[in-house]
């Protein structure tokens, strides 16, 4: 999927729409983020040496996973409302590529229970669980 298509499942826009590109197989996403250096996260975290901050890693996954949503979503907003077990291995930096793999592992109603991992040429920067609930928008 590209940005556009993207933008058809979940919301975000402009500065918040932290995926270049995204697939849904098997019952998991993968994304894609290229980051550039100029993300706006990256001007104060830390200016001498840019990180990725680890919310903004949370964030990727999360919308990564948004993904397996593709007709469930329309006219609904996903609020992140779990995340647990997160787990921070290696830093995300300038001329990366963010690569996330997510998959939902229960839903509950409106909610959605979810595990990923974020890696960079093959090396995982971030694991985590979370949940997020599709309410009415």
């Amino acid at each position: 999927m590209t940005k556009q298509e993207i933008m058809q499942i979940i919301p975000h826009r402009d500065n918040m729409l932290l995926l270049d590109e995204a697939v849904a197989e098997n019952g998991k996403a993968f994304g894609k983020l290229r980051i550039t250096g100029d993300e706006w996260f990256l001007k104060g975290h830390f200016p001498d040496n840019p990180v990725v901050p680890g919310v903004i890693l949370c964030e990727i996954l999360a919308q990564s996973a948004c993904v397996l949503l593709a007709g469930e979503s329309e006219n609904k907003t996903p609020y992140f409302s779990k995340l647990d077990n997160v787990k921070f291995r290696n830093p995300v930096k300038p001329n990366d590529i963010f690569e996330t793999e997510c998959e939902i592992i229960n839903k509950k109603g409106a909610f959605y229970f979810c595990k990923g991992k974020g890696s960079v040429n093959g090396k995982v920067c971030v694991t985590a669980e979370f949940a997020f609930a599709l309410v009415d928008a």
